[in-house]
């Protein structure tokens, strides 16, 4: 099938006592849709990253697993066409199209090897035979779904589109109380490694309750680290939690924050009714809304009804005094 490539996968899936759905996937599409994909702004992203992956792993990608169109649309006019090309005609556009990969590959190892261009430069000639790794994040799916699992949306993201709809439909999410947290990537972790992870620390947990709660910031940090490696399709890492720490607190140190934005702790009812977007909510101090109408309450973020972890670290919107 030409679109086995297109893959939607869940690492996260949680809900609140409010009902609040928050969900993580890994997907992969072509790298000609991204653009597209990044219009979605309620969406945390972290992606691969053509300044970082090796010009050589690069080439290998291009040349094993190009990016074939799903079907070739015939020439028309507007945004989406109806029609595509059969018989004959598929092959010739399949032959054309790799033609054009086997000549981007060769200027781009020219540029590379012969005259010592940057990777960053070289992979940018790949990128439209290349399939691309997101790890996205939200709370709100309706508009990305509405929009992009349906007739009118160009075909690739559209085949995307839906298959997140069904593996979110056929998801059961995780009842989370007040202050557990939704971890990416956190039911592969090990627990057993994670207990010998926490008896390195030089405060020892006090108590069982105080043992979880340092179990479960370990496991943040190594999924904080673990989505911003996806930027060298290397998200597992050398599977080594305390080089996955140690690449948090470097981020953190550096204020990069993107990959802080996957985690997120399910609110408690006090935080859900003082967290709120737009206008500042009309109701005396202390007195708690019977309801939501408005959907103003219960913002963190881009995330509804969970505490982002990225908002938790002060001054994370980096200032600039130019």
């Amino acid at each position: 099938m030409r679109n086995k490539h297109i893959t939607a996968e869940i690492i996260a899936d949680s809900i609140n006592s409010q009902g609040d759905r928050l969900t993580s996937f890994i997907v992969v599409i072509p790298r000609i849709v991204l653009a597209e994909f990044n219009t979605h702004r309620m969406l945390s992203r972290n992606s691969a990253s053509s300044r970082a992956i090796p010009f050589d792993t690069m080439v290998e990608k291009v040349m094993t697993e190009p990016f074939i169109p799903i079907k070739w649309q015939e020439d028309h006019k507007g945004m989406q066409g109806t029609r595509y090309l059969q018989g004959r005609n598929v092959e010739l556009a399949d032959n054309t199209w790799l033609r054009a990969r086997d000549n981007a590959v060769k200027e781009a190892s020219m540029l590379n090897k012969n005259i010592n261009v940057t990777k960053q430069f070289c992979n940018r000639l790949l990128e439209p035979f290349l399939y691309h790794t997101i790890i996205v994040t939200g709370s709100d799916w309706e508009n990305f779904l509405a929009l992009r699992a349906h007739e009118a949306a160009e075909i690739h993201i559209a085949d995307l589109a839906h298959k997140m709809l069904k593996v979110y439909n056929e998801s059961e999410p995780k009842n989370l109380k007040s202050g557990e947290w939704h971890i990416p990537f956190g039911d592969r972790l090990d627990e057993m490694r994670i207990g010998d992870a926490i008896d390195t620390l030089p405060i020892q947990p006090s108590s069982m309750d105080c043992h979880n709660k340092a179990c479960d910031r370990l496991k943040v940090k190594i999924a904080v680290a673990r989505c911003a490696r996806v930027s060298y399709l290397n998200y597992e890492g050398a599977d080594d939690y305390f080089k996955d720490v140690k690449l948090h607190d470097r981020l953190s140190g550096m204020g990069h924050w993107s990959p802080f934005e996957h985690c997120a702790q399910a609110m408690s009812e006090e935080d859900y009714y003082f967290n709120v977007r737009g206008e500042v909510a009309n109701f005396d101090l202390g007195i708690i809304p019977e309801s939501d109408t408005d959907g103003i309450f219960g913002w963190s973020g881009n995330f509804k009804g969970f505490v982002q972890y990225r908002k938790t670290f002060k001054g994370e919107n980096k200032k600039d005094e130019r």
